[in-house]
């Protein structure tokens, strides 16, 4: 049997904190009755124009940045074309020509060596509604209900490079990701209520190639658990119809936690299908570089320099550092009133931090 490289590139969704949404004065509280934070603006009657939120840019800016993007002083929004029944309008605005930011990084550890993970772009977008489904899964329902409370809440996407081999290292950035979203604190990043989802594009190529597979996208993944069960099950169909002599169809498919499988969804559409133009409504993002310095000044400590402190300061070996600020709450629940107790080095060691993080986020 031919050897296979797995590549996985992530687009994560991440909500931001902000009260009210991208383009209209509606609320962003999670957990109300379904359709009751909409207006005419958000979903999309005819007539109404939306009004750019500011602090959607600042929260866009100050992640940014923290994660090595080149901002861009010009950007500009645009609208991406298509029909969903959670999309009202029928179409999202969002960024493609121009986004915000471009470029970037992230480093990650996978057993005990590390790696960097880059970042293509970052784009500012406004979130669709959601499908309340009648069965477990789309696929096993029969009809569906729509809440467009969430049309418009704002999001920005984080767009890897597609620079991960294992279902292991796209769990690890995403931990990593979570972790300076939380820090930054422009994300509550609170999986179940789906404020923090991501996209995985998976292929295999064999070992050696230098031409990636065809990719297969699987959509709307809201656990570390789900993220790495998804891959390593599609990595696995893949192999399995190249070595039987079929061939993988670009596509969009759906994870079934249940059953643990991937199901096609759809045939997946490239940006020309969505027929984006600028949008009409509204002016260019300019930025200047007092803003930006402004921006950068406002970034708190980062999870990987409060790793390298710890370990300097407080003579912590790189695997109980990096446990100790994976959890911004652990950290500054451990680092703030326990400073200088000689007792810190044994609490934040082994066992006794793992024990520690679970009450802290029990909390």
């Amino acid at each position: 049997m031919t050897e296979y490289t797995t590549v996985v590139g992530l687009e994560v969704h991440a909500e931001l904190k902000t009260k009210s949404k991208a383009f209209c004065s509606c609320s962003t509280a999670f957990g109300s009755e379904p359709n009751t934070h909409v207006c005419p603006v958000c979903l999309g009657m005819p007539g109404a124009l939306p009004v750019m939120n500011k602090e959607v840019v600042e929260f866009a800016l100050r992640f940014g940045l923290a994660v090595n993007c080149d901002i861009q002083k010009y950007s500009k929004y645009d609208r991406k074309n298509y029909f969903y029944p959670d999309l009202s309008k029928n179409y999202q605005i969002s960024q493609l020509y121009q986004p915000i930011c471009l470029g970037g990084h992230l480093d990650i550890q996978i057993d005990g060596k590390p790696k960097r993970i880059g970042i293509t772009r970052i784009h500012m977008e406004e979130d669709a509604g959601k499908l309340v489904h009648s069965g477990a899964t789309i696929s096993t329902s029969d009809s569906s209900a729509v809440d467009y409370n969430r049309a418009g809440v704002p999001l920005i996407e984080i767009v890897s490079e597609p620079d991960m081999r294992s279902a292991k290292e796209a769990r690890a950035y995403l931990e990593k990701l979570k972790s300076y979203l939380e820090y930054t604190d422009v994300c509550d990043c609170k999986m179940q209520e789906g404020s923090l989802r991501c996209d995985a594009n998976i292929s295999v190529m064999p070992e050696g190639a230098k031409e990636f597979g065809t990719r297969a996208e699987i959509k709307n993944l809201n656990s570390f658990r789900a993220l790495e069960r998804a891959i390593d099950y599609e990595v696995q169909r893949q192999i399995e119809l190249i070595e039987d002599g079929g061939h993988v169809v670009q596509e969009t498919r759906t994870w079934d936690d249940a059953q643990g499988m991937t199901f096609s969804m759809r045939s997946k559409e490239e940006a020309h299908d969505y027929r984006y133009f600028p949008e009409p409504d509204l002016v260019p993002i300019i930025l200047d570089d007092a803003w930006i310095e402004r921006s950068r000044k406002s970034l708190p400590e980062l999870p990987d320099a409060r790793k390298a402190r710890l370990m300097q300061e407080k003579g912590l070996q790189d695997y109980d550092a990096e446990l100790i600020v994976s959890s911004k709450k652990m950290a500054n629940y451990l680092m703030k009133p326990l400073r200088n107790a000689p007792m810190l080095r044994v609490l934040l060691t082994g066992c006794w931090a793992m024990f520690l993080l679970t009450l802290i986020m029990r909390a």
